[in-house]
């Protein structure tokens, strides 16, 4: 059973990602009306694709990816949710899609299997309908990826233009796309990468370890240009760099110290903490940082959403329970309106966050301030009259 404003798929669900439909679909030409006038026709539903399954062996659960697009049957009121009917599915035969990255101009879909990466193509004939799509393996791409055991982040840049894998043997591999020249390396360290994060400028790449520092490496030198240390008790967990409104980075990092899971802060020019707020008992499973930078995401192992304001990791929305396993992956539509997170149970489940934000900022301070100046306003011009109604 799917927790309420949970859509189940029949798989454990381990990756998933908003498709950038406008890069991927095809439209057809402006439809002519009875006068001759043309009209553009209506964009297809937001869509969303989710990786995962059972496994190997005969457990009779599938390892597949879907595509689900938006549910248009959900009532005015009603919370988003991803439409029951899937728009594609591929079974993926006995290997489990553990980790996915979506290319941001439409070349794909990489996924990381337990021995390696496979690329799927994405087939779009005329026409913007979601049944045009289709998503096929290409067997001739990523031989560089192929037989090198399973990868634990994979991530291209923003613009596309790079990609970077991180093996559960610390092999770090990082590419230009889609020639595949290799832009640095890093091997034989023993100790799993944890996450990987391109900052926005595709500048620098931060790089979490299960044990040790973030390694910020600058992608232009291919050399380590800081190294982060934790503090005591510290253990580093996923890692995200931000664009912040004057248009400067910022490196986001989660961490469990002790009973908490918190969220820490990096100045990417001086490289030094400055910021760290602790947010949540439970251990953190899932990170995200919206498209427009104002507002970060965290998901836990015992179920629950969190979302928080980037400028002072004030709470905004928690969620408790809303799987009824871990959170497997935490993803803001390109909009930063909608949040997908996605669980071991099968589930997953959209988070309406639009209306927490007005260019960043939580509105409630500013419902404030002017409630403020309306009673003040009142009291100026009544001054006589409240003075009046005071005991003597």
């Amino acid at each position: 059973m799917a927790p309420r404003g949970g859509q189940s798929y029949g798989f454990p669900i381990y990756c998933a990602a908003w498709l950038p439909l406008s890069h991927i679909l095809r439209p057809d030409p402006p439809a002519a009306d009875a006068n001759g006038d043309s009209s553009p026709s209506a964009p297809p539903p937001p869509m969303a694709v989710l990786g995962g399954g059972g496994g190997e062996g005969r457990s009779g659960v599938p390892n597949r990816l879907v595509v689900a697009a938006l549910d248009p049957a959900a009532s005015a009121g009603e919370e988003a949710a991803l439409s029951p009917d899937t728009v594609v599915e591929v079974n993926t035969e006995e290997e489990v899609p553990y980790r996915m990255a979506v290319h941001p101009r439409g070349d794909g879909v990489l996924c990381a299997f337990p021995n390696g990466c496979r690329l799927y193509r994405w087939e779009s004939q005329e026409g913007d309908e979601p049944r045009t799509l289709a998503l096929e393996p290409d067997q001739e791409a990523l031989e560089e990826l192929k037989d090198i055991g399973l990868q634990l982040a994979v991530s291209f840049s923003g613009e596309g233009s790079i990609l970077a894998t991180g093996s559960e043997d610390g092999h770090l591999r990082v590419f230009k796309w889609p020639s595949m020249g290799s832009v640095l390396t890093e091997a034989d360290t023993k100790i799993s990468i944890k996450d990987l994060s391109f900052s926005s400028d595709e500048k620098f790449l931060a790089v979490n370890r299960s044990s040790g520092p973030c390694k910020v490496w600058d992608l232009l030198s291919s050399e380590v240009v800081a190294n982060l240390t934790r503090e005591a008790g510290e253990i580093f967990g996923f890692c995200r760099f931000s664009t912040k409104t004057d248009s400067s980075n910022i490196l986001f990092i989660t961490a469990m110290q002790g009973d908490y899971g918190k969220i820490i802060s990096w100045n990417t020019t001086s490289w030094t903490r400055v910021g760290s707020k602790k947010l949540t008992r439970e251990a953190i499973s899932a990170f995200v940082v919206s498209p427009d930078g104002a507002l970060l995401a965290i998901g836990t192992i015992e179920g629950s959403v969190i979302v928080v304001g980037s400028k002072d990791m004030r709470t905004l929305i928690t969620v408790k329970k809303a799987h009824l396993g871990i959170v497997t992956t935490l993803a803001f539509s390109q909009d930063s309106r909608t949040l997908l997170s996605t669980s071991f149970d099968s589930t997953a489940r959209l988070t309406s966050v639009g209306s927490l934000k007005s260019n960043g900022t939580s509105v409630w301070p500013m419902l404030l301030v002017i409630i403020l100046a309306i009673l003040v306003y009142y009291c100026m011009r009544h001054k006589e009259e409240l003075l009046a109604m005071l005991p003597r």
